[in-house]
């Protein structure tokens, strides 16, 4: 198996892994031990045998052994020395044999969402669950999460040493919450459930510039999210940002594996049953009157997926979503987001105005640089424009947005040499 294929059914196991293992061991610490171990063996008997059937199965059935392997020996074994003690039975043979194949999906097919709101302990403040999330469910590093919330990594790994010391103190307690707290804690359930599907979306490391199977998991989740909470319209909205945002999928990346920008791509092969889904649920959402930051981007890429050409966008209309959603949701990312809309609408000049307060929080987040050299092209600005691809290209982009960012740079230089001459 090819390790890009294997790193990819690791990071779709990983939520549903350690939600079953948290489940049963009811320590976050241990849950987390345990499904490395399983990947290693997995990596060390795929190669050999081949992917079992159902991978997720396999990887909690293997660390579910190992686990149980350490509470009978009170712990005092190494994982090297229980690999050694352990019964052979367990993992020899065919590893497509029913034991790997048995477990009851009934038993984990929600272990995910159960994690969520455990997560959302009301003991942990917001950012702590958050950034839980991200650590445990997504498995992102501390680099990679210090840069969705742009801060440093020094200072984002000690928020998640005090998140994850807390966090281990509640899963030793936790059960799962009724329904009265679920509806307390839906709102940050709703954000984890987005944070899921942006990592799919745009991944924030890799090779893999689009990871689908994190965001068919994250749309799984938000349908039964709504089905638990069905007049709940920020979910409904959840839902239909996800729906719209993921048909998109199959015109985003090109033949060669490269990015293709909104505007450039074939909109024949975007999915129009998801487009069709996600205007009746947000049209629905709407009526409830009472608009949330979910809904209102969901509005947005709703006129982005309607529009039958990039020419027919309406950027007015986006320009005054993106004004309603500042005034829900005031962030340095959506006044960028706004800025764009601006520019279409009055003019890069504009746009530009309402990024120079931006320049200190989005200092590293690579959208930023790249709009700002996209604007400062179009004033005719090529040198400060490359700077500002330059400034992007050192925010860790992944392999796709750095080619993306290089061929950028090469065309502004080429542009630029005749003046120069």
């Amino acid at each position: 198996m090819k390790p890009g294929l294997t790193e990819a059914i690791f990071a779709y196991s990983r939520p549903r892994a350690l939600a079953a293992l948290l489940r049963s061991f009811r320590d976050l610490d241990m849950a987390e031990d345990l499904f490395q171990h399983a990947c290693l063996r997995a990596a060390e008997r795929w190669a050999a045998d081949g992917t079992p059937r159902d991978p997720t199965a396999w990887l909690i059935h293997v660390a579910r052994n190992a686990g149980l392997d350490l509470v009978r020996k009170d712990r005092r074994l190494s994982f090297g020395d229980v690999e050694a003690a352990s019964d052979a039975s367990d993992l020899a043979g065919d590893p497509h044999d029913d034991a790997a194949e048995a477990l009851d999906r009934a038993e984990y097919k929600d272990d995910v969402l159960r994690l969520m709101f455990l997560c959302c302990h009301p003991d942990l403040k917001r950012q702590e669950q958050l950034i839980l999330a991200l650590r445990v469910i997504v498995g992102l590093s501390v680099g990679e999460i210090a840069r969705a919330f742009v801060v440093t990594p020094d200072t984002m790994q000690r928020r998640i040493s005090r998140a994850k010391t807390r966090a281990g103190t509640l899963a030793r307690v936790l059960e799962t919450p009724g329904l009265t707290e679920r509806a307390e804690r839906l709102n940050t359930v709703q954000t984890m459930i987005y944070l899921l599907f942006n990592e799919g979306y745009s991944a924030s490391r890799g090779d893999e510039q689009i990871r689908n199977a994190l965001c068919e998991e994250a749309i799984r989740l938000a349908r039964l999210l709504l089905s638990l909470f069905p007049g709940q319209a920020e979910t409904m909205g959840l839902l239909a940002l996800s729906l719209f945002q993921h048909a998109r999928s199959a015109a985003r990346i090109d033949a060669e594996g490269g990015l293709v920008s909104l505007e450039d791509q074939d909109r024949t092969r975007w999915d129009q049953a998801m487009i069709q889904e996600g205007r009746v649920l947000i049209e629905k959402a709407l009526r409830h009157g009472r608009p949330g930051p979910l809904q209102v981007q969901a509005a947005i890429a709703a006129v982005h997926c309607t529009a039958k050409r990039a020419a027919d966008t309406d950027w007015a209309e986006i320009a005054r979503l993106y004004l309603a959603l500042e005034a829900i949701a005031p962030s340095p990312v959506v006044r960028l987001n706004r800025a764009v809309a601006v520019s279409r609408v009055t003019g890069p000049a504009a746009a530009l105005d309402l990024l120079m307060p931006l320049a200190h929080d989005l200092a590293r987040y690579r959208p930023y640089h790249a709009v700002r050299a996209a604007l400062l092209e179009e004033t005719g600005a090529l040198k400060a424009a490359i700077k500002a691809l330059e400034a992007a290209l050192g925010c860790s982009p992944t392999s796709q947005e750095a080619d993306y960012l290089i061929a950028r740079i090469t065309l502004l230089r080429e542009k630029l040499a005749p003046s120069i001459a």
